[in-house]
């Protein structure tokens, strides 16, 4: 079992900004002096699971200078309780020089947040491709399987994430859910969506919309059927909220329209039956156009 380097208490990180000059060589030797309560072997153990991190969240090794981190502020955080596993496996769909998609299986997170720090799919990507830069240009929810893009070179990330930020990629999702024959598809859902009653959901309510998704019926069987889902915006769970209000839950959600008691725990019998199934978008770096598709099924 892995060890988990933040719970719930010490998910959010300490902070410090390095002085300009110091006497010491590396960064870690900085830490060991600074932090003379915390042993050496803890910042060890820190800096070897990704704890100690530069202003742009990417990890930092011990033997790293000092001078080349001088006045920046770093995170850092502490190590706690063992790590819950997540037994399945992303794959890589495309890599270049400039970017990795990466497939990701439901239940793993995209990024350090909460109780999980190595198993998450930047974690695994940075150590398994040895990509300490590596960073996600977007997030999916922890329980959505699907398309992930992430950047390989720091300079480069404004420009990809700028495609998110200017609605210049089209990201399509697939969702199993009831089916209702009163409801008339392809239809266009805007609504505005605000912080819920319990800090893990989101809610509907009346005034100007800051949400959009098209959402199309691909097949019904039965009760049954499979959607398409293109978000316009990326407000947080506005795919499962928007679903909810229409009569129609995607299938396996612990959070809405009710939020259940296990809501926070991990049932892998269970899985979301949400997938981000493709990106488009033309590449700001090389001018290319991508196309990018999972090989995940949610049957």
């Amino acid at each position: 079992m892995m060890h988990n380097p933040m719970d719930q208490e010490s998910a959010k990180p300490s902070w410090i900004v390095l002085p300009a000059h110091s006497g010491h060589t590396s960064v870690f030797d900085f830490f060991c002096q600074h932090f003379p309560h915390i042993s050496s072997a803890d910042w060890q153990m820190r800096f070897a699971a990704g704890l100690v991190r530069d202003t742009a969240g990417q990890p930092i090794a011990s033997e790293r200078t000092f001078s080349s981190l001088a006045k920046q502020k770093l995170s850092y955080f502490r190590a706690v309780q063992a790590e819950q596993e997540i037994p399945f496996k992303e794959e890589i769909v495309f890599q270049d020089e400039h970017i990795l998609v990466a497939d990701k299986p439901h239940f793993l997170p995209v990024q350090p947040a909460g109780r999980y720090l190595e198993q998450t799919l930047l974690t695994r990507l940075q150590r398994h491709c040895n990509l300490p830069e590596l960073a996600p240009a977007h997030r999916i929810d922890q329980g959505t399987a699907g398309l992930v893009l992430l950047i390989k070179q720091p300079a480069q990330r404004g420009a990809y994430q700028q495609l998110f930020r200017d609605r210049e990629i089209e990201k399509t999702y697939h969702a199993i859910a009831p089916f209702r024959a009163e409801l008339t598809f392809p239809m266009l859902r805007k609504t505005r969506l605000v912080d819920g009653a319990h800090f893990m959901q989101m809610a509907e309510v009346d005034g100007v919309a800051n949400s959009e998704t098209e959402i199309s019926l691909l097949q019904h069987v039965g009760d049954c059927a499979r959607y398409q889902l293109k978000p316009y915006t990326g407000k947080r769970h506005q795919l499962r909220v928007q679903m909810s209000a229409l009569g129609i839950p995607i299938q396996n959600d612990p959070i809405y329209p009710q939020l259940l008691a296990h809501a926070d725990t991990l049932d892998f019998t269970r899985p979301l039956k949400l997938l981000a199934y493709s990106l488009t978008f033309q590449d700001p770096v090389t001018g290319q156009a991508r196309y990018f598709a999972s090989n995940r099924s949610l049957c």
